[in-house]
């Protein structure tokens, strides 16, 4: 529980550490079934804890942050930084990176680094786990449907389903088309830059994605509002 004001707010803490278990999976990019697997744990415990409704051992949280490669104070740094964060106005929220080379991954992550973003950022490797993310479907079918990311670096070129076909169902849909999607891809062609254009893609930035070519989309973006979970509407 945590004092607000004069009154005691109990804090669920098991929905928080689940919260905290996602963010590090989606760090790492993995799915609920190759952590139960580094973690030697069931599919259905995953699902369980990142739902908030599974009690766990002491053992069970050793083990998560063993298969998740953090310690066990990273891993609950992440619930108590959330349940003593101040209110929606200042939340910072989510960004869903959606790529499938491992050396364009981490020289994205850098440059995400060098720009002092701190945003929580998830990673998925193919266009079939993007839409299932955003839409509470298939392996993310546990998420909230208000848990959607507030911007997107999408490759367009992607397995399973690609990139530009992901951008199309994400402006097609009225619950997701307003995020913004920044494209990421391997040449300049001007029939790549041009399709993404015209199918709503805010900006695009031709690999590798490095702090200079990063740092030129924050105006077109107004990033600093974008990574902040916008104050709800307040009626009069």
């Amino acid at each position: 529980m945590k004092l607000v004001g004069k009154a005691y707010v109990k804090t669920d803490v098991k929905r928080l550490f689940g919260a905290s278990v996602r963010v590090w999976r989606g760090r790492l990019g993995i799915s609920q079934e190759e952590l139960a697997e580094r973690a030697e744990l069931h599919r259905t415990y995953i699902s369980d804890v990142e739902r908030g409704a599974r009690n766990l051992t002491l053992e069970s949280i050793e083990r998560l942050a063993q298969a998740l490669k953090v310690s066990v104070p990273s891993l609950l740094s992440y619930a108590r930084k959330s349940a003593s964060a101040p209110g929606p106005g200042n939340e910072l929220v989510d960004i869903l990176f959606v790529e499938d080379q491992a050396e364009d991954m981490e020289l994205t992550m850098h440059a995400l680094k060098s720009a002092h973003i701190t945003n929580h950022i998830h990673v998925v490797r193919d266009g079939a786990a993007a839409l299932n993310f955003l839409f509470a479907t298939g392996e993310y079918a546990y998420r909230r449907a208000n848990e959607r990311p507030q911007m997107i670096l999408l490759d367009l070129s992607l397995p399973k389903i690609d990139g530009l076909e992901v951008l199309r169902r994400i402006k097609a849909d009225p619950r997701t088309r307003k995020i913004p999607v920044v494209v990421l891809t391997g040449s300049s062609r001007n029939q790549d830059i041009a399709a993404s254009k015209q199918m709503g893609a805010e900006a695009y930035i031709v690999k590798p994605v490095d702090f200079r070519n990063l740092s030129a989309v924050v105006p077109q973006l107004s990033l600093q509002w974008a990574l902040l979970a916008p104050a709800p509407a307040i009626n009069a």
